[in-house]
C-alpha cells in the first residue's frame, strides 16, 4: 500500500474523453437468473410452484391507491401478512416484520386482490393459505428496492425465501454487522453475488476490513457506499485512499461525513485523483489545505468531475504546473459547478466565432474567471451590449476581464467602441443635423432605436426628399416618427413606389402618415385591395385617409369595412391567400 500510481497525460485525456455521466461504478446484478437452489429439510409442499397471481393480476402501484387504503385496513393487512410469514412460512419474525411493513407496493397489490371485505385480517389470511405468494417481492420491497428495481432479481423457478439459504445466511451476516435493512437493497443491486457467497465467506470479508483499524460504525457506511468492496479480495485502492488521506491529516471520520448512502464510490478511480494531484507538484500541505476547502475534488463522482476539469485544460494545452498553480487559488465554488460554467463559457465564445487557439489564450490566462462566472446567453449579451459577434469576440479578447460584469443579476449597458462608437457619433450628427437639437434627451433615445450607420440614415432620408417631398416637412415627418429611418433605402423605395404608381395616394400622404413607411408591403396590398373591392361594391365611401384603412387590427378592419357585404370575408380570404403566397 505504499506506491500510488502515475497517471500520464495520455491516460487522463483518454480518462475524460469517457462519459463521466455515466454510471462508473460496478453494478453486479445479474437480471434474469436464479439466485440459486439449495437442498433444504423443510415440510413437502402440498402444492405445485406457479407463477403468482398477486403479480400476475393485480398490476397496481402504492403511490396510486394510498389514499384509498386507511391505516387501520394497512395494518390488519401487515398482520395478516406477519402472520403468514412467520407462522406459515416459518421466516424468522425479525424478517418477517419487516416484510410485512416495509413492502407497501406489494401489500397494496394484495389487498387489491382479496377486495374490500370488511374483516380484512381474516380475508388477507384466507387468501394467502390458498394462494401462496412470491416472497422474494416482498423480501426486496422491504430491502429498499423499488419494483421496477427487483424485478428482474427474481428467481424464475422460486417463490420461496427458504429455497434460497444462502440469500437468507448473507442477508442475517449483514444485518447483525449492523446494515440497515432498508440499505441492503442498494448492496444487493449493485453486488448480487455478496448474497450468493458460500457460509462464512462474507463473515470472514467483514472481517479483513475490521483488521484494518475500521470501526464497525465506519465500515458500514462504506460498504453501502461502495458495495463492492465486498466483492473479491480488499479492495486495495480503497485502502490507499485512507492511507493517503490519513497521511494529509484526514481521519476516517472526515471521510465518512462526506460519503452518502444515496450514491456510489469509486475509489479507484478517487485515489487517481489524489495520485495526480500530488505528481502535478501539490505537497501534502497544499493538498492537505485544497481537500479541506474543496472536498468535493475527490468524493464529487469519485473525483469524476475534477478529471473532467483536468482533461479540458490538458486539452487546451496547460501545462501541469499551470494546473496545479489553478488548483492551489481555486475560487469557494463546488466543482460541478465550476465545470458548468466553464461549458457556458466555451459556447458562448464559439457562438460569436472565436476560434479554438483564441479560446486556448483566454483559457491560459483567466482559466479561475471562466469557471468562476454564469455568463449570460449569446443573444442577451449581443443585444444588450449593441454589439456584433466579430466586435464581441475581439472586445473579450483584449479585455477578457469585462466578462464578469456579464452575469446573470447584471445589467447590461452598450459598449461604446470602434464601429458601434463611431456609428453612434454619425447618427447623432444627422439628428443634430435634422432639428433634434431641442431635445437631447430624445436624440440618445432615438440613437439607441435606429439600425444602420449614420451614413445610411442620411441616404434612407434623402431617398424620401429625392421622392418629392420638401427637406423641411421630411425633417418634421422624421421628428414624429423615426422609425420611418429603420427601413432600407430600397424599401423605402419600394413602399414610395406602391403608395403613388399603384394605389394611387398622392406622395402627401406621407406627411399625415409616416407609419405607412413601416407597414408590410403584403399588409398594405392586402388591406387597400379589399377597400378598393368594396368600394367598386358601394359596400364604402370612397376617400377614406390610409391610416384608417392600414392602421386598424385585422378584427377591427373586418368589422368595420368587410363584414358589410355578404361576400366580404370571401373576398378578404382569396386575396390573403394570394398576396401571401406570393
Amino acid at each position: 500500500m505504499t506506491h500510488l500510481r502515475k497517471l500520464r497525460t495520455a491516460s487522463i485525456l483518454k480518462r475524460v474523453s469517457s462519459n463521466f455521466d455515466e454510471n462508473h461504478f460496478r453494478l453486479l446484478g445479474t437480471p434474469a437468473r436464479p439466485i440459486g437452489s439449495f437442498p433444504s429439510a423443510q415440510t413437502p409442499r402440498l402444492y405445485r410452484t406457479k407463477r403468482n397471481p398477486v403479480t400476475e393480476s393485480c398490476e397496481i402501484t402504492w403511490p396510486e391507491n394510498a389514499g384509498r387504503v386507511s391505516r387501520a385496513v394497512r395494518q390488519e393487512a401487515q398482520a395478516a401478512l406477519l402472520d403468514y410469514l412467520y407462522g406459515s412460512r416459518g421466516l424468522h419474525f425479525a424478517d418477517a416484520e419487516n416484510m410485512s411493513k416495509n413492502s407497501p407496493h406489494f401489500l397494496n397489490k394484495l389487498l387489491k386482490c382479496v377486495g374490500s371485505d370488511k374483516e380484512i385480517r381474516q380475508s388477507v389470511s384466507r387468501y394467502l393459505l390458498y394462494h401462496p405468494v412470491n416472497e422474494f417481492e416482498p423480501f426486496f420491497e422491504s430491502l429498499g428496492l423499488k419494483p421496477s428495481e427487483y424485478v428482474h432479481f427474481l428467481p424464475p423457478n422460486s417463490m420461496f425465501l427458504i429455497d434460497e439459504s444462502l440469500l437468507l445466511h448473507n442477508y442475517a451476516v449483514l444485518c447483525q454487522f449492523g446494515v440497515a435493512r432498508s440499505r441492503i437493497g442498494k448492496i444487493y443491486k449493485e453486488a448480487a453475488e455478496v448474497f450468493r457467497y458460500d457460509f462464512k465467506v462474507l463473515q470472514s470479508k467483514l472481517r479483513a476490513y475490521e483488521e484494518l483499524g475500521l470501526s464497525r460504525y465506519a465500515l458500514v457506511k462504506f460498504i453501502v457506499a461502495a458495495p463492492y468492496l465486498l466483492v473479491g479480495d480488499v479492495d486495495v485502492a480503497f485502502v490507499e485512499v485512507l492511507e493517503k488521506l490519513r497521511s494529509l491529516g484526514f481521519e476516517t471520520s472526515w471521510v465518512q461525513g462526506y460519503l452518502s448512502e444515496s450514491d456510489s464510490y469509486n475509489w479507484g478511480r478517487m485515489l487517481g485523483v489524489l495520485s495526480f494531484l500530488s505528481d502535478i507538484g501539490c505537497s501534502n500541505k497544499q493538498l492537505g489545505v485544497l481537500l479541506g476547502q474543496h472536498p468535493d475534488f475527490v468524493f464529487e463522482a469519485s473525483g469524476g468531475r475534477t478529471f473532467l476539469l483536468i482533461g479540458i485544460f490538458l486539452k487546451f494545452g496547460c501545462t501541469m504546473s499551470q494546473i496545479c498553480s489553478m488548483f492551489l487559488q481555486f475560487p469557494q465554488i463546488e466543482v460541478t459547478k465550476f465545470v458548468l460554467n466553464m461549458r457556458r463559457c466555451f459556447l458562448i465564445l464559439h457562438e460569436i466565432k472565436m476560434e479554438f487557439t483564441e479560446i486556448g489564450k483566454i483559457v491560459h490566462s483567466q482559466p479561475l474567471l471562466l469557471g468562476s462566472i454564469a455568463l449570460k446567453s449569446t443573444n442577451t449579451l449581443l443585444l444588450h451590449l449593441k454589439i456584433g459577434k466579430k466586435e464581441l469576440s475581439r472586445y473579450i479578447q483584449e479585455n477578457p476581464q469585462e466578462m464578469k460584469n456579464w452575469v446573470f443579476g447584471r445589467t447590461l449597458r452598450p459598449l461604446e467602441l470602434g464601429e458601434n462608437l463611431r456609428s453612434k457619433t454619425h447618427k447623432m450628427k444627422f439628428l443634430l443635423d435634422i432639428g433634434f437639437v431641442e431635445n437631447p434627451n430624445k436624440i440618445t433615445e432615438v440613437v439607441n432605436q435606429f439600425q444602420g450607420n449614420g451614413w445610411e440614415l442620411q441616404e434612407r432620408f434623402d431617398c424620401i426628399v429625392e421622392a418629392g417631398l420638401d427637406r423641411d416637412e421630411v425633417c418634421k415627418l422624421i421628428k414624429r416618427y423615426p422609425l420611418v429611418l429603420c427601413q432600407s433605402k430600397k424599401l423605402i423605395e419600394m413602399k414610395i413606389d406602391l403608395l403613388v404608381n399603384h394605389l394611387c395616394y398622392p406622395l402627401s400622404t406621407l406627411l399625415s402618415f409616416p407609419r405607412y413607411l413601416t407597414c408590410g408591403i403584403k399588409r398594405v396590398k392586402h388591406r387597400v385591395f379589399m377597400y378598393n373591392w368594396l368600394k367598386d361594391q358601394g359596400t364604402v365611401e370612397p376617400g377614406s385617409a390610409l391610416s384608417t384603412i392600414l392602421y386598424p387590427s385585422d378584427l377591427c378592419f373586418l368589422r368595420k369595412f368587410v363584414n358589410h357585404h355578404p361576400c366580404g370575408l370571401e373576398v378578404w380570404q382569396d386575396l390573403k391567400n394570394k398576396i401571401y403566397s406570393g
